[in-house]
């Protein structure tokens, strides 16, 4: 065991934290130093029960053996390989497991190393096709309100949340937005999908009109919007998505970096709905939050359009250094190892109806206005504090780390994604540390 788990650092200002409040976190530290399976080891030596998978990514649980073991043996292989103009077999071997469980039809598959690469990828992909096509009028991105697509340039173009764009100028050109389909006074404590709200889907007509389908590229949404505070699609609404962007040739693009991998109880969102989109992008849970990655899923319609011209010439002028890296690749295979040998990527559908009756136990405790669930993923949505956003559901994240859980809070949503290994058991407890903090925060 290593003897930094027993060393505090010194001085903690030199590192500017991602997504956080700095000051506040710098003056009480939380600290993990190990991790196994459903838990975290605090500094100070507590188990800290994972109720949000890490960042959404560990799906198959902490420090899982075959994971471990399979990077252990690449890094003393071959460490890294070019990824322009040279290949190693292991980024083949994972490219084709991947599409043997990809949604019918998705049959190519494009590395990067995040959800924010994933997203502005598959943005830079159609665009491209477009053009390849000869439609090189259709330059817009459609995105919604409230979407969250990654921090790069075009994932918060197309992005819908406010804090995410508004200090970082006038960002894409081009882009048009959605409305989102959160509706609290018809679908409030909704179990599952909202029966109300599939008429939203219309507005992209709407779009169509003020613009012309001639100069749209794309279309993006979240299957299910999780950063938000997980916002659930009405009945109908992706279907409906998916008939208006076909009758308009525009691409239909569903950004599954949280959904893919098992967290609805199928392996992507995609199979959930019954609705195929013509470019999926991945992250998270393709390695299971080990070794950066993400992977990008399109169509052989959509890759075929590429593969024209002379063959010594580059097809698509696009890619990263670290795409397809082979110790991600190794941990991307041990995950699929895990997945496939545990079933983890249809657990969520057996543990569903379970997750969903605890989480609806809380209706009632104090300030919950919402509940909403679909597969393995859930929020509480509290009443704010007047004149204080956020800091009660802020309140409650601190307090339920102090009482040995891990909860992740957007606005004043508590949002929940635990890993997949979860046990009825652990349901019981995470539910019961929220419904204390809930009990105890102002």
């Amino acid at each position: 065991m290593s003897n930094r788990m027993n060393v505090a650092p010194n001085d903690l200002s030199a590192f500017w934290m991602p997504f956080t409040s700095n000051r506040q976190f710098k003056q009480a530290p939380r600290m993990m130093v190990a991790a196994k399976d459903m838990h975290y080891t605090a500094s100070d030596g507590r188990k800290i029960l994972d109720g949000t998978a890490g960042l959404w990514c560990v799906n198959a649980g902490h420090c899982r053996p075959k994971i471990t073991e399979a990077i252990q043996r690449q890094a003393a292989e071959l460490d890294y390989a070019p990824a322009f103009q040279m290949g190693h077999p292991i980024v083949f071997e994972l490219a084709n497991r991947l599409v043997d469980i990809a949604p019918a039809g998705m049959e190519h598959v494009f590395f990067t190393n995040s959800g924010s690469e994933s997203v502005d990828t598959a943005l830079k992909m159609a665009l491209a096709y477009q053009r390849v096509k000869g439609e090189g009028s259709r330059t817009r991105l459609i995105g919604r309100e409230r979407g969250y697509h990654g921090v790069n340039f075009g994932g918060i173009s197309v992005g819908g949340i406010v804090t995410n764009r508004k200090m970082f100028g006038t960002l894409l050109t081009g882009v048009d937005h959605m409305p989102h389909t959160h509706l609290p006074e018809k679908n409030a404590f909704t179990r599952g999908e909202p029966e109300y709200g599939a008429e939203l889907a219309n507005e992209l007509e709407r779009i169509v009109t003020l613009h012309d389908a001639s100069t749209i590229a794309a279309v993006i949404v979240e299957p299910v919007a999780g950063s938000t505070g997980v916002l659930i699609p009405p009945k109908g609404y992706l279907q409906k998505l998916r008939e208006i962007c076909t009758r308009h040739g525009i691409l239909l693009i569903f950004d599954e970096v949280i959904t893919g991998f098992g967290r609805m109880g199928t392996p992507f969102a995609a199979d959930y709905f019954g609705v195929t989109p013509d470019i999926i992008t991945t992250a998270k849970g393709v390695s299971n939050g080990v070794i950066p990655m993400g992977a990008v899923f399109v169509t052989k319609e959509i890759h075929d359009a590429f593969m024209t011209g002379p063959e010594h010439m580059i097809e698509f002028f696009h890619g990263y250094t670290y795409s397809g890296n082979p110790i991600a690749c190794a941990a991307a295979l041990g995950t699929l190892d895990t997945y496939k040998e545990e079933g983890l990527l249809t657990r969520g559908a057996e543990l569903a109806p379970y997750w969903e009756e605890a989480l609806h136990s809380l209706k009632g405790e104090p300030n919950v206005i919402d509940i909403r669930n679909i597969g393995l993923i859930g929020a509480i949505e509290l009443a704010p504090i007047a004149g204080s956003p956020t800091k009660r559901a802020f309140s409650a994240f601190v307090k339920a780390f102090e009482r040995g859980a891990l909860i992740r809070t957007t606005g004043d949503i508590i949002a929940l994604s635990p890993p997949l290994i979860i046990t009825k058991g652990q349901i019981d407890e995470l539910i019961d540390h929220v419904r204390e903090v809930l009990r105890l925060v102002e």
